[in-house]
């Protein structure tokens, strides 16, 4: 059973003959006579009673008739989907984000954001290793990383934008005095970072940056395990030390603690996507973000 043959066989229902239903459809006669009977025979039914004049369904024909419309419906709505997915008007896009999320990923999510509900983002929360996995094996369309990320074969990394670096040392240090620090300065201090199973773009950048600042491999303090239970160690433990952070949802104001701007190249956060011509989806995120650059 084609479509067609569906298609045929309302039309005739509809115009009440064959000729009729030939001329709104812009074919000829014989076309539509030969399809119905195709159809059914394959349906072993008789949907019309042929007369000279008139032609009308039985009463197979008239129960046959409503199922006929509904599937005609259901492929003209499967047809107006495809031409949506493919424009990038409807559909889902699976993004991989960076942890917060962040200002910026909360505009760009208003930015994709489709009044219709026709276009959906799918947000899969993991960490940076795992989300370069997804994409490249196909469970995600599009990952955020941060830092000095590698991309595995199949995947580009473009680059979505920067976020500057702050310290965290404790106020009675005179470190904290100055408006801005270097990381030549801090390096005497443990720094307190997050371990690198936990983002290893982010750890690799700041050890790599603070060990070529001090000429060797700088010291690592106790464990970083939240922003704010790392700040608070640090303001009172009784030998100094320091952390590292970028902004996600403002400064903090720790009593103790006085944070202040590192002078040192700012956090890149990378979009990455997979190689060759991208998806609708794709398309569409890359147009919400027009900073982005390889």
């Amino acid at each position: 059973m084609e479509l067609r043959q569906l298609r045929y066989f309302v039309a005739v229902a509809e115009h009440g003959g064959f000729g009729r239903a030939a001329e709104s459809l812009g074919i000829v006669q014989s076309a539509v006579s030969t399809q119905v009977r195709r159809l059914e025979r394959q349906l072993g039914l008789v949907l019309f009673v042929r007369g000279a004049r008139q032609t009308v369904l039985t009463a197979q024909g008239e129960a046959l008739l409503p199922q006929a419309r509904t599937v005609l419906e259901a492929a003209e709505r499967t047809r107006t989907l495809a031409a949506e997915l493919a424009g990038g008007s409807a559909g889902l896009l699976r993004l991989g984000p960076v942890r917060g999320p962040g200002e910026r990923t909360n505009q760009l999510l208003h930015r994709l954001a489709d009044d219709t509900g026709a276009f959906r983002v799918a947000l899969r929360h993991v960490p940076a290793a795992e989300r370069l996995r997804l994409l490249s094996d196909g469970q995600l369309d599009a990952a955020f990383v941060r830092g000095e990320a590698v991309a595995p074969p199949g995947v580009s990394l473009l680059e979505a934008w920067q976020d500057p670096l702050y310290a965290a040392v404790p106020t009675g240090h005179p470190l904290a005095a100055r408006p801005t620090l270097t990381l030549g300065e801090l390096a005497e201090l443990p720094l307190r970072l997050v371990e690198r199973p936990a983002n290893p773009p982010f750890h690799d950048l700041v050890t790599g940056l603070l060990d070529s600042a001090a000429g060797r491999r700088a010291p690592l303090g106790p464990r970083f395990t939240t922003l704010p239970e790392t700040l608070a160690a640090i303001a009172s433990a009784p030998a100094p030390s320091w952390t590292v952070f970028y902004e996600v949802t403002g400064l903090p104001d720790f009593p103790g603690i006085t944070v202040r701007p590192l002078a040192c190249p700012a956090l890149t956060t990378w979009l990455a996507v997979p190689e060759g011509p991208p998806s609708p989806a794709l398309r569409r995120l890359l147009a919400a973000m027009p900073s982005t650059r390889v």
